[in-house]
């Protein structure tokens, strides 16, 4: 047999039927829906008068459209349109049979960080759901991706989804991080070297000597923003790291059907020899921080460049330009030299705890400059009660920060909090309007985050001499 790679392995195993012109009909291991699309599926499935096919592989869960405010009760929608959305989410939910992760449930949180979380997301395990950061599950050895609510009705009802195969790339990170460098410098600078449109068609696979010494949660970060090159797909093959990750986690294979599910996962690497579509690699030795200056995360720089002077061809000049009559900057300014109004962590991005604790740890003794208006919102309850366990809510809370209860936050729309105001975020978007109106967006690690913070503008964390 042909050297193969991992996605090779995973996508034949799902093939039901080849529909010919790299179509087919694939096995869809798990549907995720979140509140916002979610509550659609489940209406058109019912109004079709359609049964759930395999409703132990559903997983219906409340996270976009919550108040994550400390201390709000009820913990509802933030507006009556999101109350009530919410409340459809929950009532079909339970008329379907499907699994609810609810608001007051301990399990409660963002979709792609508790789908790894508790296992529902495996190695090798197709995962689809109305958010195109599905690709996030990757991290965990999953194929993942984002579908539309058509496509949510349809599996829902069938388990089963029509896909065309995409080519294959391989990126290889080589070279090992240096302090205060994270997955997110990782997956920016990618994103900045081949440009927002260079994943297209393609499911990309991350390899190499940075990526094997990444920890689980890093490389679900580093999946999470493979949709912002316009890879649909994107992943790291599973190892040890991550089969130690996932052991004993609440929908993990238990006893002898743990035993062999490891052997299976561990059958999935990519073949010595593999071909791939396209190859490339970024030594990441001497990679700085990254962060954006513009309105796509295309627009990046290390943390100590100056804002660039559009060039390129004349489509990627005139957005360049565009980008900076929006974000309101000028070509040659130090990117150190931008002040910021909101630091923001959160997200599908980063929110896990090990960004907590790096945050955490960087801010021990620091205060938030004191015209910064900062914010936390960890990824789920289970990160927020082992945060909390280890005290590192008291340090934001001590460093200034706002410690909000978990949800998706103001990654979208900003909640009416964050308009015409210049944002340094973990998030994964910094498009116009994202965040609210006439919100700046720039894109970061939550250490360059905490840094900017407590210097009030864009900072390196490396300036501060901790780690």
């Amino acid at each position: 047999m042909q050297p193969r790679t991992f996605f090779d392995k995973v996508w034949d195993a799902h093939v039901i039927a080849d529909l010919g012109d790299g179509a087919c009909l694939l096995q869809v291991d798990r549907l995720l829906l979140h509140d916002v699309t979610g509550s659609v599926v489940m209406r058109e499935l019912q109004a079709s008068g359609r049964a759930v096919a395999c409703p132990p592989q559903v997983f219906s869960i409340i996270d976009h459209l919550l108040v994550t405010k400390p201390q709000a009760a009820p913990r509802d929608g933030w507006t009556p349109v999101a109350v009530e959305m919410i409340g459809e989410a929950r009532r079909r939910a339970r008329e379907l049979g499907v699994t609810l992760v609810d608001v007051d449930d301990q399990r409660m949180g963002i979709t792609h960080v508790i789908a790894p979380e508790l296992g529902i997301a495996l190695p090798g395990l197709t995962v689809v759901c109305g958010d195109s950061h599905t690709c996030t599950l990757g991290g965990i050895g999953a194929v993942g991706w984002g579908i539309g609510t058509s496509e949510g009705t349809h599996v829902l009802a069938t388990q089963a989804l029509v896909e065309s195969k995409p080519k294959r790339m391989r990126v290889t990170f080589d070279g090992q991080l240096g302090p205060c460098v994270s997955a997110k410098d990782m997956i920016l600078k990618l994103i900045g070297t081949i440009g927002a449109g260079g994943g297209a068609g393609y499911a990309i696979e991350f390899a190499g000597e940075a990526v094997r010494a990444l920890s689980v949660e890093a490389r679900l970060t580093l999946c999470n923003m493979a949709v912002e090159c316009s890879a649909k797909y994107g992943f790291v093959a599973p190892d040890e790291r991550v089969f130690e990750y996932l052991k004993g986690r609440s929908y993990a294979p238990k006893g002898e059907a743990w035993d062999a599910a490891v052997t299976h996962w561990r059958s999935l690497a990519t073949d010595e020899g593999a071909i791939f579509d396209a190859e490339m690699r970024i030594d990441v030795g001497q990679l700085a921080p990254q962060v954006t200056w513009g309105t796509s995360p295309q627009h990046v720089a290390s943390v100590r460049d100056r804002v660039p002077a559009p060039a390129g061809e004349p489509q990627a000049q005139a957005l360049a330009e565009r980008a900076l009559a929006y974000q309101q900057l000028q070509a040659g300014l130090p990117l150190a030299d931008v002040k910021i109004d909101v630091a923001y962590i959160g997200t599908c991005t980063n929110a896990r705890l090990s960004d907590l604790r790096l945050a955490a740890d960087w801010l021990r003794g620091k205060t938030v400059a004191p015209h910064v208006t900062a914010i936390c919102i960890p990824g789920s309850a289970e990160v927020k009660r082992a945060a909390e366990a280890e005290g590192l809510d008291a340090v934001f809370r001590a460093a200034g920060f706002e410690w909000h209860e978990p949800g998706c936050g103001m990654c979208g729309s900003g909640r009416g909090r964050l308009e015409n105001v210049r944002v340094i975020s973990t998030s994964n978007r910094n498009f116009e309007n994202r965040q609210g109106k006439r919100t700046r967006t720039h894109l970061a690690s939550p250490l360059t985050v905490a840094a900017s913070a407590v210097a009030g503008h864009i900072a390196d964390a490396r300036e501060e001499g901790v780690r």
